[in-house]
């Protein structure tokens, strides 16, 4: 069986990277919003990573979409890993660390720490900066 017959995926227009890059634009700046906003660093730290997901993702998209024509379309998490890894393995590192911390961020009870924040930070800006360069 080929391996990518079962992965979902998405063929990209102009349209597709534009909307996804404006995506990641938004999540990234309201990330970075709500940053600013914290009374402290250990403030509002689980939604500041769930922006970074999010902005993340749609950056990983942009990426796929330039390079490959398409952007993996499916809940299965390492199948976006494996395709960003096509293009580029750091990149593919990057939203693997994003992704690894979607859980723990939104639907856990204890909240995230510090270095998980910075982590998320770090992995979504090298995304984001990705997907702008591509364009």
């Amino acid at each position: 069986m080929n391996p990518r017959a079962s992965q979902r995926t998405r063929r990209c227009s102009e349209q597709t990277i534009a909307g996804r890059r404006a995506k990641a634009l938004e999540f990234w700046q309201s990330a970075r919003d709500l940053d600013a906003l914290a009374d402290s660093p250990d403030d509002r730290t689980d939604a500041y990573i769930s922006l970074c997901v999010l902005a993340g993702i749609a950056a990983a998209d942009v990426i796929c979409c330039k390079r490959l024509g398409e952007h993996s379309d499916g809940e299965n998490h390492n199948e976006a890993i494996a395709m960003l890894a096509r293009v580029d393995r750091k990149l593919s590192r990057h939203l693997k660390a994003l992704l690894d911390r979607k859980t723990s961020s939104g639907y856990r009870e204890t909240s995230s720490g510090r270095a998980d924040k910075r982590a998320a930070g770090r992995a979504a800006q090298a995304l984001v900066d990705a997907a702008l360069e591509i364009v």
